[in-house]
């Protein structure tokens, strides 16, 4: 018997009806209505997706099935029964558990004292058994498919390890209702294929899945059933066959999935930035150029070497052969304080490690590279400082409560707004965006391409650096292939196919 098996009851058909049922659910913080009545059923053994915008109530409905706050009005039905439903460890008691989009585990603690985190094993003298978890754990992670070391340290992992670990912790606590936050924002392909296939065999095992993720692809190749959310208000729910990504996506923020990817044409400008042969760690012999009024896409894995080159343009990482160029003259970029300098702007991978202060102050972060500019003498100009402030949240549609609201506290598509909008208080004349719309929901990735869209008009370039291909295929007017931290292959705007664009990035 396999070591997952060990811990999941047999399948159940002794109740045939749904396995969780919501009827009239309803949430109300102070003046807002998180979500308003509801009623949805969820079956057995299905994978039932749940799409919506930021702040369209999916986290709302987590924090309600999961036990972490309690309900306003409105029934939970369990196999049939009411339940409370009132406590986190109510809902692990019943079979109830969640797989967060931010990792929620013990860094400095092993992958296998993660994995049996609360249901240590210990000898009879009270003392850790650490070899025979680590013994255990390894089972698992084997059986899940899962090529991860046991007795490593979680924080010695990557973000993509760290949440197939969550992943292993919740399938092997008799899940019998398993919640999955936007899993494969942090994935590798090869990574979320293990989670595809661990979802496929817990649903065989009869767990009912709910999926919540911005991946359309995801939501067709895994769900069977997918409810829409938005401004709180669960609006349909469709069997996933009998629906379009177009329909959902209309039924999200009401409007077409051509306005979504909406780009005006531009006549590309003088040169900004090139390129010839630039080597450096994780890349090698890369040559391109960006002009104004132009988006350059960067595709490939994770992994290979398209921010890796981002890097070592900006000055984060150093260069070790080639030329890079500004206009028309070779320019030396050893630090992030030279790329800046000539008018680069840099908006990383990792919002939260790398583009934001987050226990600061939405103002704050947004004026972080202009307080130079609103000082006068040896002081900053709080009149100015808010001004500055307060244009970039109207104009970004930046949804805070207030410029002092701490970045922390917003969701990650508006934490995503903030990265991109301190830059454009800088005015720079290159803008880098890697990865810039993960975990972003389908409403704010039409934002955020406005923005770009604004960017462009005024000679501004881009390098979009990105792994997920309906982005750049659609937005890039020139496209280049990487894999193995080689530049593999370069197109025009939509002049290859996607299964082309793939089959030369994964090299097959």
């Amino acid at each position: 018997m396999s070591a997952i098996a060990e811990t999941q009851p047999a399948v159940e058909t002794a109740f045939a009806g749904p396995i969780l049922e919501l009827r009239k659910l309803e949430k109300r913080y102070t003046g807002t209505h998180a979500l308003k009545p509801a009623d949805l059923a969820f079956e057995t053994g299905e994978v039932h997706a749940i799409v919506g915008e930021n702040g369209a109530g999916k986290s709302t409905l987590i924090k309600l099935l999961t036990g972490v706050t309690p309900r306003t009005a409105g029934e939970i039905i369990w196999k049939g029964v009411p339940t409370d439903l009132s406590t986190p460890n109510e809902a692990i008691a019943l079979g109830i558990n969640a797989v967060h989009q931010e990792v929620v585990l013990c860094p400095h603690l092993t992958v296998a004292a993660n994995i049996f985190l609360g249901d240590e094993k210990t000898s009879p003298g009270g003392l850790l058994r650490d070899r025979a978890m680590v013994r255990d754990a390894q089972r698992i992670l084997v059986d899940l498919g899962f090529a991860l070391p046991a007795g490593a340290l979680l924080s010695t992992l990557t973000i993509g390890q760290q949440q197939l670990i969550a992943t292993a912790r919740a399938a092997t606590r008799g899940t019998r209702f398993l919640i999955f936050d936007e899993p494969t924002a942090y994935l590798t392909r090869q990574e979320a294929a293990q989670l595809f296939a661990l979802i496929r065999r817990l649903k065989a095992q009869g767990v009912t899945v709910v999926y919540i993720s911005h991946r359309m692809e995801e939501i067709f190749e895994l769900a069977d059933r997918v409810s829409v959310l938005r401004d709180g208000t669960l609006v349909g729910t469709r069997r996933v066959s009998e629906t379009s990504d177009a329909e959902l996506i209309g039924l999200m923020i009401n409007r077409s999935i051509e306005q979504v990817y909406h780009k005006d044409p531009f006549t590309p400008g003088a040169a900004i930035l090139e390129t010839r042969n630039l080597s450096g760690r994780g890349f090698r012999d890369v040559s391109l150029t960006v002009r104004e009024g132009e988006i350059v896409g960067l595709y490939g894995l994770i992994g290979a070497g398209r921010s890796e080159f981002v890097m070592g343009v900006y000055g984060r990482e150093p260069t070790t052969g080639g030329e890079v160029l500004w206009g028309d003259r070779p320019v030396s970029v050893r630090s992030e304080r030279d790329a800046i300098a000539l008018g680069m702007a840099l908006a990383p991978e990792s919002r939260r490690d790398q583009g934001l202060c987050l226990n600061l102050g939405v103002g704050h972060n947004l004026n972080l590279p202009v307080f130079d500019r609103l000082t006068r003498g040896l002081t900053i100009s709080g009149r100015r400082e808010r001004a500055a402030a307060d244009k970039q949240i109207a104009d970004l549609r930046i949804k805070t409560a207030s410029r002092n609201a701490l970045a922390l506290s917003l969701s990650g598509g508006n934490q995503q707004k903030i990265v991109i909008g301190k830059w454009l208080n800088h005015g720079a004349k290159l803008f880098i965006f890697d990865e810039p719309t993960v975990g972003v929901d389908v409403g704010t990735k039409a934002e955020i391409y406005r923005l770009f869209g604004a960017l462009l008009a005024k000679g501004a370039g881009i390098l979009l650096v990105s792994s997920y291909l309906p982005e750049v295929y659609e937005l890039a007017d020139r496209l280049h292939v990487f894999r193995g931290g080689r530049q593999i292959a370069s197109h025009g705007h939509k002049a290859a196919s996607h299964e082309q664009i793939l089959t030369e990035a994964i090299g097959v």
